[in-house]
């Protein structure tokens, strides 16, 4: 996977291929699914959720140029694959999703691998969760028609945002810098992701 669809795709984070070697993707899916583990594609999850593709988990890590010390926030937990490449590679995160028996398999996965600086939380993820704010990196991993607000107030200034921004059904990648308190922006590639659902997302 690393050396066949990660390397000759640009990412070139060393500490990003080590953290894709050594979690392994198939311990986050469905049995029924597992076969489809190592292959570069989004893969379901249940409750109208997927795993993101392989090459789309090391893109949006990659940008969020993480160095071991970093509070991170991340939207939408799903199976908990991202949260534990956050966690080999941050200091603390902080992950929310809205789907109680996702984030109860998350948390259970989580805990079981030792990650003990990851803490999965249930609610709103479009309101972020202020009471740890502020944070150095937000992923979010669900599609949103904006960056929600929310969650630009609670990035550290300097810190850094990506997510997909656009439709409902097609979106490009977007990589947020708070400058001065203000987000500032560039549009990376297009994208799919399931809606971001909630108060700043879609409906429904």
């Amino acid at each position: 996977m690393v050396g066949q669809q990660l390397v000759p795709r640009g990412i070139r984070d060393e500490r990003v291929l080590q953290a894709m070697r050594k979690v392994e993707r198939h311990l986050f899916m469905p049995e029924g699914t597992r076969d489809a583990a190592y292959e570069d594609r989004a893969v379901p999850i249940g409750e109208a959720q997927t795993i993101s593709q392989p090459y789309m988990v090391a893109i949006m890590t990659q940008l969020l140029e993480l160095t071991g010390e970093e509070k991170v926030l991340e939207i939408g937990t799903g199976s908990g694959y991202q949260a534990a490449i956050l966690s080999e590679l941050a200091g603390e995160v902080y992950t929310i999703e809205r789907n109680r028996a996702l984030a109860d398999k998350a948390a259970k996965i989580l805990s079981d691998f030792g990650y003990d600086n990851c803490r999965v939380f249930i609610g709103d993820g479009t309101l972020g969760m202020e009471a740890e704010a502020p944070y150095d990196r937000i992923l979010i991993t669900a599609a949103a028609p904006s960056i929600p607000q929310p969650l630009v107030d609670q990035l550290a200034e300097r810190g850094v945002i990506v997510a997909p921004v656009g439709e409902r059904h097609t979106q490009v990648l977007v990589r947020g810098k708070k400058i001065m308190g203000a987000l500032v922006t560039e549009e990376r590639f297009p994208c799919a992701f399931v809606p971001l659902i909630g108060e700043h997302g879609w409906s429904g």
